[in-house]
């Protein structure tokens, strides 16, 4: 059933998926906390995700609890194809593999859900918006999904708005566990991972310019400041704009920041952020990428179609000759850095943010009804006690509040 590239890698893949749940604690806890309940037997699913080795474990270990799983990937260029060997041996069906074209990505999505999932896990709302989209889907019958990140929220709020949401959503990425750490830690580190093994240059002295100052931009910022970069931000949010000039960065619209910066990063979840008219007043030897979920944060068909010349120079490293004469250069052909030129996350962020996943897709199992057809927030139970499960990995102890203590907090007088 399944179709991936090469399962030939599947030794690979388990070498890298043993690493990552070596390191990924929180998450390997939770699962063996519910194993013998088996809470998700006889529940189909789906998957739409990142298919890297972090997921692998989320994966194995939402299997390991009765669940049975079909997969495909959340971007056409973020499949680590050892992985998806691994998990097919295993008896997942995954239908993904590095370097997809538009047509074969949406097909994996329609294969994906012609397993008829009862619950829908995604990472940018692409396979919940196939769902709403296509009518051939029309009659699955779904009890609810979970949806990882900023973009997807967005996009299911929308369908919520409209009363147009057939089921309950679980905004995973709205968890404080999970966008403050994967958000900020996470994709700070990894886009700093991916711009470096894409142009291996010097970041101290350089100017970095990072559009978008929400969770991901703060952590992007710091990273490169901590390694010497003179950082500014762009921003369109008056609190977010006002949070970076305190914090020492320096505030400006796009339109300045082209002509002065060297690396530009973007980080908003919107479209048209990085247009042609910033491009061609950008220097001879700029670089640009992007690390929201969509490749419409810069203005790539511009870059790769209407250049006078485009040339791989180095993986994933396009140097597109402008009809100006000069030279930009732009990252993973404008789709998300950090896992298109490097391997995403760190594990111990992605146990956090899995583990919200995980709790989430039981709660689901256990509440939809009781929801209704509406995007909702992570439980507050939930996001507590992942952080309690994460202090515990991490080998750290915190105070208990005495009686006095509580008696105060909940006192009028």
């Amino acid at each position: 059933m399944s179709k991936i590239k090469d399962p030939s890698l599947a030794e690979k893949g388990k070498i890298s998926h043993e690493w990552a749940k070596d390191h990924m604690k929180i998450l390997t806890n939770t699962i063996t906390r519910l194993k013998k309940s088996q809470p998700l037997r006889g529940i189909r699913l789906g998957i739409c995700l990142h298919i890297t080795k972090e997921t692998s474990v989320l994966i194995m270990g939402a299997k390991a609890l009765g669940a049975k799983v079909s997969v495909c990937c959340a971007n056409p260029l973020s499949t680590q194809d050892d992985i998806a060997a691994f998990l097919v041996s295993n008896g997942i069906d995954v239908y993904a593999w590095e370097g997809q074209t538009t047509k074969e990505y949406d097909w994996c999505i329609e294969k994906m859900l012609s397993h008829h999932p009862h619950i829908i896990t995604d990472d940018g709302s692409d396979c919940h918006s196939k769902v709403h989209g296509d009518s051939k889907f029309s009659s699955l019958k779904i009890m609810g999904g979970t949806e990882e990140t900023t973009t997807g929220v967005i996009r299911l709020k929308a369908l919520a708005e409209q009363k147009k949401l057939r089921y309950p959503v679980i905004a995973v990425n709205d968890a404080y566990t999970k966008h403050m750490f994967d958000n900020r830690y996470g994709t700070g580190q990894s886009t700093v991972d991916g711009y470096l093994r894409a142009m291996n240059l010097l970041v101290a002295s350089k100017r970095v310019v990072i559009a978008g100052y929400g969770w991901v931009g703060r952590g992007v910022a710091s990273r490169m400041n901590g390694m010497g970069a003179k950082v500014y931000v762009t921003e369109v949010d008056p609190v977010r704009a006002l949070e970076a000039h305190m914090d020492g960065y320096e505030v400006l619209p796009m339109e300045q920041a082209a002509k002065i910066g060297d690396i530009f990063i973007t980080a908003t979840g919107q479209t048209g952020v990085i247009r042609k008219e910033h491009i061609v007043k950008m220097k001879d030897g700029a670089i640009m990428g992007n690390v929201g979920h969509f490749d419409v944060e810069v203005e790539a068909k511009f870059l790769l179609h209407k250049s006078r010349s485009v040339r791989e120079i180095r993986p994933s490293l396009d140097e597109c000759s402008l009809n100006n004469g000069k030279r930009v250069y732009l990252i993973g052909k404008g789709r998300i850095a950090n896992l298109v030129a490097a391997e995403g996350h760190p594990p111990e962020v992605m146990a956090q943010s899995f583990s919200n996943q995980l709790l989430s897709i039981i709660y689901i199992q256990k509440n939809y009804k009781k929801i209704g057809k509406k995007v909702i927030t992570v439980p507050p139970e939930i996001d507590r006690q992942i952080a309690v499960d994460a202090l515990k990995a991490m080998n750290v102890k915190i105070d208990k509040p005495t009686a006095a203590q509580i008696k105060y907090a909940h006192s009028w007088d």
